[in-house]
């Protein structure tokens, strides 16, 4: 349109009436205004949200620097069966780290580990130490970790003896990857699988701010679906690794109706998890009880927690009130008006830092895993949940959701219209920011 204009006014024709000329230029001069004023407009918003983050920031470094808080409640759980399997629930890095420790002390054959973060502190060298005695041992150990996400780690600690097969990865290793979208995807999993007969899954990453000063959720699974968790493991490192170093043994598939597991595979463009959670929440009769970490739900999420609410189901959902992302925490609070306008119940985690990634519904169904309800996460990086149908693991993830919820306190519709005004604006302002997480 600004360009047929230009060559109309550049015309020297006599024939061209003037008031078409001045008709021409008049709205040359408009689209000129325009344009000008709404890359300014664009310009103050950004400069705008560039200030919020830069202050959010600060906010979050002023935070790490007070005195952790470990006195959060934690209890033990005691194992259940389901299809043959033995599931263990944990929610306290304590007890966690320490059986994990013991089922790589007690590999015979195979060791397969990967995570999203490992810090080079006492823990993240405990782990690896047990690792590579266990490979020189002679038992096949097969190392993931995200390559990105572990940068500020230091270089000494992520070189592995030859005798540990590492994969570090990092998605984008060629110039013209940069423009694949898929490639920006992170390995957010965390799986570790002995011998094909033990697997620990959940949101736990290793280090000791994981083990002490953190809240989350993990499972131990001991029998056939750990073999299953283990192939998936192969799986993905066979289409990450070269072929030289690709697995050539397997692990049992199948699947058990009680037992499943769903994984996101952003290479494929394949998101089941997202997809599950709509389901599972659509399915609900009675109560659909949430934790995650980072909650910024697409408008599918958000209308199926909306309809639940709507006819009747209890839905309430539990996100830490100051998380290691003080950004996150300001674009979730941005949904929290129409959700509660709407009878969905919300909690702030007090103190400490709730990292886990489960839903329970209907005393029935449970999920625990490493996929936030975030873009990122349902739609982004590669996840690994696990699927469990059983009432007696649904009643312990209902009990240890009250007792986070006794550490926290809920965001009433009152409480949320009286907020300060300038959180208001600061949600206001990095609303446009929610699609890039």
């Amino acid at each position: 349109m600004a360009n047929r204009l230009g060559k109309i006014l550049r015309m020297r024709t006599p024939t061209l009436p003037s008031q078409v000329r001045t008709v021409a230029l008049d709205i040359r001069w408009m689209y000129v205004h325009w344009r000008g004023l709404a890359l300014r407009v664009i310009g103050i918003l950004v400069l705008a949200q560039l200030f919020t983050l830069a202050v959010l920031t600060v906010i979050s470094e002023l935070r790490k620097r007070r005195r952790p808080n470990s006195g959060f409640p934690r209890r033990r759980f005691e194992e259940i069966e389901v299809d043959g399997n033995r599931l263990q629930l944990y929610c306290s890095g304590m007890y966690l780290f320490q059986d994990m420790l013991d089922a790589i002390d007690g590999a015979s054959r195979s060791i397969l580990f990967e995570t999203y973060l490992w810090k080079g502190d006492t823990l993240g060298q405990e782990f690896k130490d047990r690792l590579a005695a266990k490979a020189a041992s002679g038992v096949d150990v097969y190392v993931i970790y995200d390559s990105p996400a572990n940068l500020v780690v230091p270089r000494e600690f992520k070189r592995f003896p030859p005798s540990i097969h590492t994969l570090r990865y990092g998605s984008i290793g060629r110039p013209w990857q940069w423009i694949d979208p898929r490639r920006y995807a992170r390995d957010h999993r965390k799986l570790l699988v002995v011998d094909g007969e033990t697997a620990f899954i959940g949101g736990y990453n290793i280090g000791e701010l994981y083990r002490v000063q953190w809240r989350d959720t993990h499972v131990r699974v001991k029998g056939p679906h750990a073999a299953r968790l283990g192939q998936d493991f192969i799986d993905f490192w066979n289409r990450h690794t070269t072929t030289s170093e690709r697995i050539l043994w397997t692990l049992r598939r199948g699947v058990q109706p009680r037992l499943q597991h769903s994984t996101n595979d952003a290479r494929r463009l394949m998101f089941p998890i997202r997809d599950m959670y709509v389901d599972a929440i659509g399915r609900a009769e009675r109560r659909v009880w949430i934790t995650t970490a980072y909650f910024i739900p697409d408008t599918v999420l958000r209308n199926a927690l909306i309809d639940a609410a709507k006819r009747g189901v209890d839905v309430k959902v539990l996100v830490p009130w100051t998380s290691n992302h003080v950004s996150a925490d300001w674009l979730a609070r941005g949904f929290f008006t129409s959700l509660l306008e709407h009878g969905v119940r919300i909690f702030g985690y007090r103190d400490a830092m709730n990292h886990a990634k489960t839903m329970t519904v209907d005393g029935e169904w449970s999920t625990v895993g490493t996929a936030n309800l975030d873009r990122l996460s349902q739609i982004g990086n590669y996840e690994i949940n696990l699927e469990v149908y059983d009432e007696a693991f649904a009643a312990q993830m209902e009990q240890l959701f009250e007792i986070d919820r006794s550490n926290s306190f809920e965001v009433t519709h009152d409480y949320w219209h009286n907020r300060p005004w300038y959180a208001k604006i600061g949600e206001l302002i990095l609303a446009p920011l929610r699609p890039l997480l």
